[in-house]
């Protein structure tokens, strides 16, 4: 099941970067018909698309990466906010894009699924930033989701 959320979390991560990208995107069912209907991309390394093989992928890995997303694109504004409370210096738009959908991703978990340890949040979001950002993004990541955890629980208590 972990394994599997961790791939939910990159397929996420995928069309989360995608749609920063496409300005007209307004409505994330959209957005998960294009991914789903035209990526296809290997468990490996890199997660190259192959155009020739059609990857399995488990049902629950893919429910996942939809309530991600859809979650993302729904609380935007309220992640959006979160995330500029604890990054000072930082402005959403200088922010790697990369960074910011791990960061979205990540405030979305902590902020609307307390289920989830915030360390298993956190831990996800670095090992997700260690394989696709830069060399600086794992520990630009943990700070900021270390914040924000830290004010949700401030203000839950």
């Amino acid at each position: 099941m972990s394994n599997n959320r961790r791939v939910g979390r990159e397929y996420a991560l995928k069309m989360l970067f995608s749609f920063q990208l496409d300005k007209d995107q307004t409505e994330p069912n959209r957005l998960l018909d294009s991914f789903w209907n035209n990526f296809r991309f290997a468990d490996d390394v890199l997660g190259e698309p192959l155009e020739t093989i059609d990857v399995p992928l488990a049902a629950s890995t893919r429910l996942f990466a939809e309530m991600i997303i859809k979650g993302v694109v729904e609380y935007r504004s309220v992640i959006d906010v979160k995330i500029t409370e604890v990054a000072k210096n930082w402005s959403l738009g200088r922010m790697p894009p990369v960074d910011l959908s791990i960061l979205r991703i990540g405030t979305y978990e902590l902020l609307y699924h307390p289920q989830i340890p915030a360390a298993v949040v956190i831990d996800e979001a670095i090992e997700i930033a260690k394989r696709y950002g830069t060399k600086n993004s794992p520990s630009f990541i943990n700070g900021l989701l270390d914040k924000v955890s830290k004010n949700i629980v401030k203000t839950t208590s």
